[in-house]
């Protein structure tokens, strides 16, 4: 209907006319166009609020995860303690609890957390919805965590050297009796103590294997310094984590 008038106007060369239905036509689809924007905008910022209240369970269980797992490197740090004390001739220290000690520093667990997952869960388009600025760069901050390069730097060569030199029927009789133990949240958590019935003198000539091996002391100390960095590195995944959840459960 419109059409015609305007076609009847350019006959009659009714240019005020004309402007007038030109502009109504204009902002007819402005507005509806604003409308089912708004409208979509309302139906984003809701699904974004559901599925940030639906990332609650998953927060908390990393936040769990991250503390099982620094639980799990202060247990092997005292063995590095006690393996050190051995490598320096402690008289304390039995050739059993040393021998013990220098494989269980080279236990190593990690968080089996994807950060490309959550990318791909929440997306990068679904992240600028997010109406909290802090809780939009927590989130951000969690799906560009590259855990498996930092967790690479677990595997050094003393993990390596140190099961070259302990005989096998040691190393199985750790695993089998003093090994990684799943916790109720799924996490490996390591036996602050072990004690494995197997003759003296096999711990005795293992010891000495171990003390042959001077080099093996620095790629411990090695060993604990990557441990610490990756520890660092889970406080601080754990920190915004942890604000992320608080900011969530207040309902910002």
């Amino acid at each position: 209907m419109i059409y015609k008038r305007v076609a009847a106007r350019l006959k009659a060369q009714d240019w005020l006319a004309i402007t007038i239905e030109f502009a109504i036509v204009v902002a007819g689809v402005f507005v509806g166009t604003w409308v089912a924007n708004m409208n979509q905008g309302r139906v984003e910022a809701g699904e974004t609020r559901q599925m940030i209240r639906n990332l609650r369970p998953e927060l908390g269980n990393n936040i769990a995860i991250f503390q099982a797992v620094e639980n799990y490197y202060v247990v092997t740090r005292r063995y590095s303690a006690t393996a050190l004390s051995g490598w320096r001739g402690d008289p304390t220290v039995t050739d059993r609890d040393f021998v013990i000690a220098a494989y269980q520093a080279s236990q190593i667990v990690y968080t089996d957390i994807n950060g490309n997952s959550w990318a791909e869960a929440f997306g990068s388009d679904r992240l600028r919805t997010i109406s909290d600025r802090q809780l939009q760069r927590d989130i951000g901050q969690m799906m560009s965590i590259d855990y498996i390069a930092i967790e690479k730097e677990l595997f050094t060569d003393y993990r390596e050297h140190v099961r070259q030199v302990i005989p096998e029927d040691i190393q199985d009789a750790i695993r089998a009796h003093c090994g990684d133990q799943r916790n109720a949240i799924g996490v490996n958590q390591l036996p602050a103590s072990c004690s494995i019935d197997l003759p003296d003198n096999r711990f005795t000539q293992a010891a000495s294997a171990l003390r042959a091996r001077p080099e093996l002391v620095g790629e411990l100390r090695w060993h604990v310094a990557a441990v610490a960095s990756y520890v660092n590195n889970l406080q601080l995944f754990e920190k915004v984590t942890g604000r992320a959840l608080n900011r969530i459960g207040s309902g910002t």
